[in-house]
């Protein structure tokens, strides 16, 4: 059966325009992978749209706040769909298919009598639909032969049949006439300005409208003559990637290079500006504009009021891949996570954020809390392996030179006495932790390639390290020896102890789950694990009757151990998971994924 996600921790703030205040001033939508995401302001419960088979590109809400379109990318030469949605329902009303590629933008008319679709590069179309009849009226290229591409839609503020379209060197006025069933464009005249369009806004009375540009000036446009008026400001912002039109005339501007400027009067000087983290991709507003939402390319969101334009930061995610996920003994309120520059610590009751431990222009490859809940222990590309209290992120201490070619999996004893960390050249080192001192116990030289995963027995005394080199070596780490060996074509990224630890399970790169008996390290199963991609996760039990793994298929799978089956799978992730684990207690389990996303499943019933 398929399961789907109940909530999850990331907001993917490179698509543009993505994040919208929906007109009941009560819900935020932007889209994450191949869902769009409906969360509510107040309680921040979130509700998923689930239809669209590949990642969600653009999304528009109609000014009632009845419907939401949403458009997606697809293969080289196949159809993109744009699915019609019905908000208060949440329900899939119709799927619109004509474009190739990809949808680049989508625009619903005031009285939400048409719905008009932009094709990305390879299609190059804009398409009016009709929305009581659920069809297309008529399409038409988008811009001339000798202009560029065409990336923006807008429709008209009062009239059904006016929408305006740019892009690169274009900006076009286009009127529908429906009883011929055409829609006739024409060209914005801008004089000797050469600018690529990034944003646009019309006013509400349709006399005007504004064009940001990524040369960091706005036009302003005539729409009865088609002539650009006056532009702004003398000191240009970077590239403007978003705009707001208040009621009093003011522009809000959002720029690539993070800066959100409240401008004022025909030189669009900017009166009041605040700093961002990351170019800004969304500014929505909240009703009138009291309020309005800033959406970042570094996965941030933030809340500003207009009359004090502060930034208050309500949303934050990883904005490169997670590698490790990992819970404390015990408990199932914690979860951290690492990735590019940093550690965070998640809560997961009120799904936010409790810490981030910041080390600049590092990667951190795996983590681990200490059995005693005294620290977390972490391994990173510049060799090191980094110790830190996990109440306030405070550094505790650090194990230099732990591996040469970056450390890149790391495993703590029970007892917290010894660490066992393995590297990109292949050793795996046992470290003794006293009080004060770190020292080296034991080099164990087998592993030809990157060590990618270590699991320690209940007593101490025994680790599994699987490796890239396709061995996986299991060690009696008292005596600093090998004990067995097993062997398979195959790069192994993960391997787990059945917790009756008689037997393994591996995966990797060839897709296929191995049970090895740990005795003589023989094969005893083999399933295959997934149609396509390598797998990169996997986490069993702590009774051993299931497991659940996670690869490049975007797929979380959950296994009878005896039976070696699929029992649910959840469909959610848009990037390739990297890691999940079974949360103790199992009530959830939490997958990340190579492009940031943290996503949290409701473990399933078993009748």
């Amino acid at each position: 059966t398929h399961q789907h996600f109940f909530h999850f921790l990331a907001f993917v703030g490179h698509i543009p325009f993505g994040l919208i205040c929906h007109p009941n001033k009560e819900h935020l939508l932007y889209p994450l992978g191949c869902t769009v995401v409906i969360q509510e302001l107040a309680s921040k419960k979130q509700v998923f749209l689930h239809g669209h088979t590949n990642n969600v590109s653009c999304i528009v809400v109609s000014r009632s706040g009845t419907l939401v379109a949403s458009g997606q990318v697809t293969f080289m030469g196949f159809k993109a769909d744009i699915i019609l949605w019905n908000f208060w329902k949440k329900e899939l009303l119709v799927r619109l298919s004509l474009h190739k590629g990809k949808i680049e933008g989508l625009a619903f008319s005031p009285n939400e009598l048409y719905l008009v679709s932009l094709g990305g590069q390879d299609d190059g179309s804009v398409v009016v639909w009709d929305i009581i009849k659920r069809e297309a009226v008529c399409g038409s290229p988008a811009s001339a032969r000798s202009a560029g591409n065409t990336t923006i839609v807008e429709c008209s503020g009062c009239r059904d049949e006016m929408f305006v379209t740019a892009g690169n060197g274009t900006i076009r006025v286009w009127e529908l006439d429906l009883p011929n069933r055409k829609i006739r464009p024409t060209e914005c005249q801008t004089g000797q300005l050469r600018r690529v369009i990034t944003s646009l806004k019309i006013t509400d009375d349709d006399n005007y409208f504004y064009a940001g540009t990524s040369s960091g000036d706005i036009l302003k446009v005539n729409t009865n003559n088609k002539l650009m008026t006056e532009y702004g400001p003398k000191e240009k912002f970077s590239l403007v990637s978003t705009l707001i039109l208040l009621k009093m005339g003011d522009l809000i501007v959002g720029t690539g290079e993070g800066i959100v400027a409240l401008c004022k009067g025909s030189n669009y000087k900017a009166m009041k500006r605040i700093q961002v983290q990351g170019g800004v991709t969304s500014l929505t507003c909240r009703g009138q504009g009291h309020q309005f939402f800033v959406g970042t390319n570094m996965c941030q969101m933030y809340r500003i009021n207009y009359t004090a334009f502060k930034e208050e930061l309500i949303a934050a995610c990883h904005n490169e891949a997670v590698n490790d996920i990992v819970f404390p003994v015990g408990t199932s309120d914690l979860f951290a996570t690492c990735s590019k520059n940093d550690i965070r610590v998640w809560h997961t009751p009120e799904n936010r954020e409790l810490l981030r431990i910041v080390i600049p222009n590092m990667t951190c490859y795996a983590i681990e809390f200490m059995k005693d809940g005294k620290s977390i222990i972490s391994a990173w590309n510049d060799g090191k392996i980094r110790a830190f209290m996990p109440e306030t992120g405070r550094l505790m201490y650090v194990i230099n030179n732990a591996h040469s070619l970056g450390v890149t999996a790391i495993a703590a004893t029970n007892d917290c006495k010894r660490i066992v960390s393995g590297g990109g050249e292949g050793q795996v080192r046992v470290w003794a932790i006293g009080e004060k001192t770190r020292k080296l116990e034991a080099v164990l030289k087998e592993h030809i390639s990157t060590v990618s995963c270590i699991k320690l027995k209940k007593n101490d005394q025994e680790c599994v390290t699987a490796s890239l080199d396709g061995t996986c070596i299991i060690w009696d780490i008292v005596r600093s020896i090998r004990k067995q060996m097993i062997l398979a074509n195959t790069l192994f990224k993960c391997v787990c102890y059945h917790p009756e630890e008689y037997q393994l399970i591996t995966s990797g790169t060839d897709r296929r789950i191995a049970y090895w008996e740990v005795f003589d390290g023989s094969a005893i199963r083999d399933l295959e694990g997934s149609l396509s991609g390598s797998i990169n996760g996997m986490d069993i039990t702590s009774d051993g009757a299931y497991f659940v793994t996670g690869g490049d298929d975007h797929l979380v799978k959950m296994w009878d151990y005896k039976e070696g089956t699929v029992t649910h799978v959840g469909v959610g992730h848009s990037g390739n998971i990297t890691r999940l684990k079974i949360c103790p207690g199992n009530k959830y389990i939490v997958s990340v994924s190579a492009d940031g996303a943290i996503l949290l499943w409701k473990y399933p019933d078993f009748p």
